[in-house]
C-alpha cells in the first residue's frame, strides 16, 4: 500500500477544489489552485504548497462548521503528504489532520455514516445505502482522507483493518456517479484490488475493469491512470507487454491538458522509472 497511492491522490482530488475555496475566499483563491494543478514543475508545488495550507487552515479557524472549506483542507493536506512528504512521522501528522477536516465534513452533512464509521462493517455499508448525489462530494472526500491515512500507517493492523470499509466507501461512490474526480473512484478501486495476488484474495480481473472504465471516463487527459494500472494491475498479473506498453503510451503522450499538467508531468517521470525497471522485474 505504501506506493499504491502517492502520485494519484497528489493531485488527482485537487480537481474540485478551486470551485470550493472560490466560494467562500476570493477569485485570487481559485487562480491559484488552477496555477497549481496546470505547473509543469513539481518542485515549485512542492515548496509553495505550505502557504496554501496555512491559508486554509486560517479560514477554517475563522468558519469551523464551513463544510466547504473542510472539504478544501482535507483534500489539500492530502494531496500534498502523499505527494511530497517522505519524513513517516510527518506524513502522519499531515494525514491525520486531513481525516479530521474530513470527519468534521462528514459529521455535519451525513450523520448516518458519520455515526456508523467506527461501528462495524455492517452498520457502516447500511449507513452508505442511505445516501445520494447531494452526498458524493464529502463521501468521496472522507474516503480519499481515510485511504491517505491507511497508507501512512500501514504498519498498523487496526488501520488496515479499516480498508474493508473505504473500498465499501468507494464503490458507493462508483454506484452513485462513476465519473467522479474523472473516474478517481474506479481508479482508487483498482490499486486496492491489486494489492495481493489471485491467489491471496486480491481481485486483479475486477482491478482491470475498474482501470479501464476510468481510462474511458478520463478519455485520456489524466495519464496517472496508465501507470498505476501498469504499475499494480499489469505488474500483479505479469502481463509485460501490458506493462510496457501502457507506460510507452504515457510517455508519447501529451501532459499538457488544463486541470491535469502538473499530475501528467508526474506521470511521466514515474512512467520512464517503472519502464527502466521492467527488464528486472518481469
Amino acid at each position: 500500500m505504501q506506493t499504491a497511492l502517492p502520485i494519484l491522490l497528489a493531485l488527482s482530488v485537487l480537481s474540485g477544489c478551486a470551485s470550493i475555496v472560490s466560494s467562500a475566499t476570493s477569485k485570487m483563491a481559485d487562480n491559484i489552485t488552477l496555477a497549481i494543478l496546470n505547473q509543469d514543475d513539481p518542485a515549485t508545488v512542492r515548496d509553495g504548497a505550505p502557504a496554501y495550507l496555512l491559508m486554509i487552515d486560517g479560514l477554517i479557524e475563522g468558519d469551523p462548521e464551513n463544510d466547504n472549506l473542510l472539504l478544501a483542507g482535507t483534500r489539500l493536506y492530502g494531496s500534498y503528504t502523499t505527494a511530497f512528504i517522505e519524513d513517516e512521522a510527518r506524513a502522519k501528522r499531515l494525514a491525520e489532520k486531513s481525516l479530521a477536516y474530513a470527519r468534521r465534513a462528514l459529521c455535519l452533512e451525513v450523520e448516518v455514516v458519520c455515526a456508523a464509521a467506527g461501528g462495524k462493517y455492517e452498520q457502516f455499508t447500511g449507513s452508505l445505502a442511505q445516501t445520494g448525489p447531494g452526498e458524493l462530494p464529502v463521501l468521496y472526500a472522507f474516503a480519499t482522507a481515510w485511504v491517505t491515512w491507511i497508507q501512512v500507517n500501514a504498519s498498523d493492523w487496526n488501520a488496515l483493518a479499516d480498508l474493508a470499509k473505504v473500498t465499501a466507501l468507494f464503490e458507493r461512490c462508483v454506484e452513485i456517479d462513476e465519473s467522479v474526480d474523472g473516474g478517481g473512484a474506479h481508479v482508487y478501486l483498482g490499486v486496492i484490488k491489486s494489492l495481493r495476488p489471485a491467489a491471496l484474495g486480491g481481485e486483479p480481473e475486477s482491478a482491470r475493469q475498474h482501470f479501464e472504465r476510468a481510462l474511458e471516463i478520463s478519455a485520456g487527459r489524466n495519464l496517472m491512470i496508465s501507470v498505476l494500472m501498469a504499475r499494480h494491475y499489469a505488474r500483479n498479473v505479469f502481463d509485460r507487454e501490458l506493462h510496457d506498453a501502457l507506460l510507452t503510451s504515457v510517455k508519447m503522450a501529451n501532459a499538457d491538458y488544463a486541470g491535469y499538467t502538473l499530475i501528467n508531468t508526474l506521470a511521466k517521470v514515474e512512467a520512464d522509472k517503472l519502464l527502466a525497471e521492467s527488464n528486472d522485474f518481469f
